[in-house]
């Protein structure tokens, strides 16, 4: 039987994953299904021409049909320039590069030159499986934000190289192995480790894009154009960076052990481990706030680990302020805090600075003008990305010196999308997962817009809060437990004060909660160490046991 097109890839019928449940999907069986999606397969070379004309002698015989199949090759900078070779897919074409350099900035090129729904990613000194573009593809028709993570073995090339013909001929008759018997080879060992620590990226689903390896992997272009793309600047670890940003869009990362590959000698990070180690670090901790072992703690980041939002329209400022103060002052240094008012409304004309409607606003504006951390906004995007939490923080309540960093992690280790806080005046606080609610935003087909809170959407009866809970899970806890405190009003100056007086006193530094049961069920809990692309500095799942369970209680499949 053959399959036009996998029941998951109807309009309207995306599988709903929870975590990075993979195995869920059931995508066909290669050869018993037809595909209808384009693949466009970017090659960026670089003096690559005694491995290049193997690649797309291999891709010439792919299984995956001829007229959904695109190959570009961008020529980074060769010289003597790049030429393609005859024996090559049928619709080839060769992009040169501009502006800028590496591997990174060519395969960005080569994405946004290409004509298929689906981008796959190899370099220049690859030789496929027949079925190897087939195997990555089958999941894309499933799932429309799947990122597939094709396998490849390393094998010594310093013996020499087969013919191009030869590649195509044994390749076509599926023994690819015996293009280099006897040979050295071994497979992707730390990407293997991960895998077996992870059963197969199923466990610690948050940290699966640590294996996100480009050379052999794919992903839908929309899904790659929303992620933003290739960071150019960077000139090796750009893989992994991207693999933070398309989980944070909600990416459900697939490892297909039938989408094999041979990489025609090691790999840089084989032959220079720990200079490559060296020269990533800064670069991708800078990017990737989820790397916690390696952030240092009283600094801020381009990419914070929290975005704090707080309303300032028709609030008082001393309310207000706490409430930024609260954010930033606390045990995550790594944090900004989006402050939402109507701030063009603040212009320069005359007025009374004592009496002015909007003084409050320009007080606030004013406080915090010199801390970067703090944005002034009108609008706010529906989720932090690339932030990896967001938190919505009633105005006037302000978290415990340390109540973001333990509920963050909590929510890392149990895998959740969504904290719920109920403060001790009605009023709730939460922390947001921002892959979870990318990925509710996905399922629900809702457009990217400026909104104050993706706490509904779509045109069915479900919520984004709703699809949250199915495809991560999510919490309700007692915020005066977990630390969070509203400030004491700040007293009114004496009657008769003159401008230029004594202050009003400032606002009551937070205090922590009582030390109630939540409090002590996590006093040993430690950051858990993750890490990009780097032998053993890649860690796996906690092993620890979990920490005792407070009072709360959870919506959806397990209970009310």
């Amino acid at each position: 039987m053959t399959l036009e097109h996998p029941t998951g890839g109807q309009p309207g019928g995306q599988p709903r994953v929870r975590g990075n449940d993979w195995p869920s999907l059931g995508p066909p069986p290669l050869g018993g299904w037809r595909p209808t999606l384009s693949v466009t397969v970017v090659v960026p070379a670089h003096q690559a021409a005694a491995t290049l004309p193997l690649t797309l002698a291999s891709l010439a015989v792919q299984t995956y049909p001829e007229d959904l199949l695109e190959v570009v090759v961008v020529d980074d900078a060769s010289s003597p320039p790049v030429s393609l070779p005859e024996l090559r897919p049928a619709r080839t074409r060769l992009v040169p590069t501009t502006g800028s350099w590496g591997r990174g900035h060519a395969c960005h090129v080569g994405a946004l030159a290409a004509e298929g729904e689906v981008l796959h990613w190899l370099d220049a000194d690859m030789v496929l499986h027949r079925d190897q573009v087939e195997a990555q593809l089958r999941w894309h028709h499933v799932l429309d934000h799947a990122v597939v993570l094709g396998t490849k073995t390393f094998v010594d090339a310093a013996d020499g190289l087969p013919d191009p013909a030869e590649v195509a001929r044994l390749v076509a008759e599926g023994r690819p192995a015996d293009l280099f018997p006897g040979r050295w080879t071994a497979p992707h060992e730390w990407v293997e480790d991960y895998l077996a620590s992870t059963e197969q990226l199923t466990r610690n689903p948050t940290k699966s894009y640590l294996v996100h390896t480009g050379a052999c992997a794919s992903v839908g272009r929309a899904l790659y154009l929303r992620a933003g793309g290739l960071d150019d600047e960077l000139k090796l670890g750009e893989d992994v960076e991207l693999g933070y940003r398309l989980a944070q869009r909600g990416a459900v990362f697939v490892p297909d052990r039938d989408a094999c590959s041979w990489h025609l000698g090691r790999s840089t990070l084989m032959q220079r481990q720990e200079t490559v180690n060296r020269y990533n670090r800064p670069f991708v901790t800078d990017r990737m706030p989820d790397l916690r072992h390696w952030r240092a703690k009283r600094r801020s980041y381009t990419v914070p680990w929290v975005q704090a939002v707080v309303e300032a329209d028709g609030h008082p400022f001393a309310e207000a302020r706490a409430s930024v103060e609260g954010a930033l002052t606390g045990s995550v240094a790594d944090v900004e805090v989006l402050v939402v008012g109507p701030w063009s409304r603040l212009t320069g004309e005359r007025r009374s600075p004592l009496t002015d409607p909007d003084g409050d606003l320009r007080l606030l504006r004013a406080e915090f003008r010199g801390e970067p951390r703090v944005r002034f906004v009108e609008d706010v995007p529906d989720t932090a990305f690339p932030a990896t939490f967001r938190l919505r923080l009633p105005t006037g309540w302000a978290p415990g010196p340390d109540s973001l960093r333990r509920l963050a992690l909590e929510m890392t280790r149990r895998d959740l999308g969504l904290v719920s806080l109920l403060l001790p005046d009605g009023c709730v606080a939460r922390l947001e997962r921002t892959s979870a609610v990318n990925r509710a935003l996905t399922l629900l087909r809702v457009p990217e817009r400026p909104a104050r809170g993706p706490t509904t959407g779509g045109t069915g009866p479900e919520s984004v809060d709703d699809l949250v809970d199915q495809v991560s899970g999510s919490w309700w806890f007692e915020g005066a437990e977990e630390g969070f405190v509203r400030p004491a009003a700040p007293q009114a100056p004496p009657a008769g004060e003159q401008a230029g007086g004594t202050a009003p006193a400032a606002p009551a530094r937070p205090r922590p909660g009582r030390p109630g049961r939540g409090a002590a069920r996590r006093a040993d809990l430690q950051e858990e160490p993750t890490g990009p692309p780097g032998a053993a500095e890649v860690a796996g799942p906690a092993t620890r046991e979990p920490p005792r369970r407070r009072r709360g209680w959870r919506r959806g499949r397990d209970g009310a």
